[in-house]
């Protein structure tokens, strides 16, 4: 009874009315519905029935009708349940239909509530023992099957094949052009125009192949399904965290430009603190000098007076000789500049829209270069041209590091023998360089703040820290003269070589070569990537193609096509967090989208999207596509078409 409920709960009840199917109905998309509860859904669906179709009310996917002109009812009552829903229906439809309350099905139609305690697998119909032995007493019904109640939670009851319209009449046939199980009365009244009717017998092992198919791929599509709910529950728990990023970024933004409010609101506090104490100081000298000049007036002042008082003609006449060398003239005085006034000039409305105007950022949703309907778009264009370089720049390849949470790009610049960074900090951009000994090539990333730079013509392999400006670490000597490199764990490089032997080889991290891989189809290795499988990835110059290898040497795929597509100088590759891989081929100027099994999905980014001959390609965590194109690195990111 348990498994019944359940299954009636989860399998046959109706979304719409959330009751037990009556008279069920299934669309195209395989979900169900009573089809009283469809019809009234289509009749307030106006836009799907015009356009001759059944809208499904769970996922809105249309289903098609065979007579678009007919009314609404007739295409409801063309749809028939499927099989699944039909067999659950089968056999567990009459735990829906009284079962449950345990009472007799005739005795309920006559107002009873006897307890029921058989059920006939012929009628479908639950009986009481009493009303059971009337059916049994009857003609027609004495050779139905009956099993007790208890016993058929057990044990299932092998039903006979009925007609559902000749209740009396086993269905014995299968109409081919209808795609139905009946009787032969049906065959001779309803299906006497149909061209091909077969034995159910002979039909039976063709619809349980075909079951059985459909099984396989129910399970296989089950598993698809359940993939996807994994990788989608996967990248929910991602969109959270990047948006916990994000918010933390504007935070740092914010308190970057509040620090910058902060340093330009101490510097005018310091000068007004400046201007006031020159203010000040000069005012106080000129008291002091003011001073000084009432003290030689009131010297005079007494004299002159004292003289006059005096009545001493004697007095009086030096007292007026004295007049003529101290003049009393205040016009110096007079014509003292007046004390300056410190005053703060600032105009509240240009300060009141630069506040409106600063943008802390901008929230965007960007498309990932793995989704097939997204277009590049140019982000920002970074120029490795600096000064003190002798030669226009060759930048050879390219890397991003995220180094304290600064993102940091790294160039290897071939000509001016030069690796260089670029990064941007409270709103201010950077670069530095780090002079080696030789002209640099492919890197590989260690670390987010350390990686590993071929050198060319000296036989080394350098480590450089990037705080974000580069600092060596470390030189690894090695026996040959390698150009591609990649990280393959933390204590192994695989590195390519042209001279003296066509191979990649495994190092370890002090340039020992541990093995040597050579398919066969490696010639002249331009540039090694590995995969999220460890698989190495290298694009095979001479052989113009893109060879996939095992770590240890075993052939996985090699894309060689021809004609149109074929490669002309293919280098650079990167691979996307779905595993797709991007090839530079430079002769063609494109960067080329395959499958993870190497298969052509699409050409990214072409001539017209600004590609010069490009060489290196990096994808970063953000989905930003860098291109090193000569003396630059372009930077791109999608958006939908």
């Amino acid at each position: 009874m348990a498994t019944a409920k359940k299954l009636t709960e989860n399998h046959l009840t109706c979304v719409i009315c959330t009751e037990v199917f009556t008279d069920p109905a299934t669309l195209q998309c395989h979900h169900t519905f009573c089809k009283s509860c469809l019809l009234k859904y289509i009749n307030t669906q106006p836009e799907a029935v015009q356009a001759g179709s059944i809208q499904c009310p769970s996922c809105r996917q249309q289903t098609s009708v065979t007579n678009p002109e007919s009314p609404v009812e007739e295409w409801v009552s063309q749809l028939k349940p499927s099989h699944v829903i039909q067999g659950l229906m089968d056999d567990f439809g009459h735990w829906t239909k009284g079962v449950e309350e345990h009472l007799c099905s005739v005795c309920t139609k006559q107002g009873k509530t006897t307890p029921a305690t058989s059920w006939c697998s012929v009628c479908d119909v639950v009986y009481c023992d009493g009303c059971l032995q009337l059916h049994n007493m009857m003609p027609g019904l004495c050779d139905h099957e009956a099993a007790h109640l208890s016993d058929h939670t057990k044990t299932k009851v092998k039903r006979r094949f009925m007609c559902q319209v000749h209740r009396d009449e086993k269905v014995k046939l299968f109409c081919k052009d209808c795609k139905q199980a009946i009787c032969t009365i049906c065959c001779s009244i309803k299906h006497r125009a149909c061209k091909d009717v077969d034995t159910l017998e002979s039909m039976t092992p063709l619809v349980k192949e075909q079951l059985t198919s459909k099984i396989e791929q129910l399970r296989i599509n089950m598993a698809a399904s359940n993939n996807n709910i994994t990788s989608r529950k996967s990248t929910i728990q991602d969109v959270k965290c990047n948006s916990q990023t994000l918010k933390d970024q504007v935070i740092k933004t914010r308190e970057t430009v509040m620090r910058a409010i902060l340093r330009k609101e101490k510097q005018l506090l310091g000068d007004i603190d400046k201007a006031t104490d020159e203010q000040l100081h000069a005012l106080q000298a000129d008291i002091k000098s003011q001073e000084i000049e009432l003290q030689m007036y009131q010297q005079q002042y007494e004299f002159t007076a004292n003289a006059v008082t005096s009545n001493c003609e004697v007095d009086m006449y030096a007292a007026y000789e004295s007049v003529d060398e101290t003049s009393t003239d205040n016009r110096d005085t007079d014509n003292r500049p007046a004390p300056r006034w410190v005053v703060l000039t600032h105009d509240l409305d240009k300060l009141s829209k630069a506040v409106d105007e600063l943008q802390l950022g901008e929230v965007q949703v960007v498309h990932r270069v793995s989704d097939p309907g997204s277009s590049p778009v140019l982000h920002h264009t970074i120029d490795c041209k600096e000064d003190g370089d002798r030669k226009d720049p060759w930048s050879a390849d390219v890397t991003v590091l995220t180094v304290d949470g600064i993102k940091v790009t790294v160039v290897t610049d071939y000509n001016n023998v030069r690796l260089k960074t670029y990064y941007t900090s409270n709103f201010k951009s950077f670069h530095n360089q780090l002079l080696l000994s030789s002209e640099p090539w492919q890197m590989a990333k260690l670390s987010e703040s350390q990686i590993a730079v071929i050198v060319t013509g000296s036989k080394e392999i350098v480590t450089v820290n990037v705080t974000p400006d580069p600092i060596l670490l470390s030189t690894i000597k090695t026996s040959k003269q390698y150009w591609a490199l990649a990280s393959l764990s933390p204590s192994q490089l695989a590195a390519g070589t042209w001279r003296p032997s066509h191979s990649v080889d495994i190092l370890d991290m002090t340039g020992r070569i541990l093995r040597s891989i050579n398919t066969g189809v490696i010639g002249s290795p331009g540039h090694i990537h590995v995969t999220r499988n460890n698989n190495l990835i290298v694009s095979e110059r001479r052989g113009k193609s893109l060879v996939c290898v095992t770590s240890e040497g075993a052939a996985v795929f090699t894309y060689t096509p021809t004609g149109d597509r074929a490669l002309t100088y293919p280098w650079g590759i990167a691979t996307t967090s779905t595993g797709d891989i991007l090839l530079v081929d430079r002769g063609s100027h494109k960067v080329i989208q395959l499958t993870e099994s190497g298969q052509f999905v699409r050409d990214v980014l072409t001539q017209q999207d600004g590609m010069e001959y490009p060489y290196g390609v990096f994808l970063d965590a953000d989905g930003l596509l860098y291109v090193t194109s000569d003396r630059c690195v372009k930077v791109f990111n999608f958006c939908k078409r």
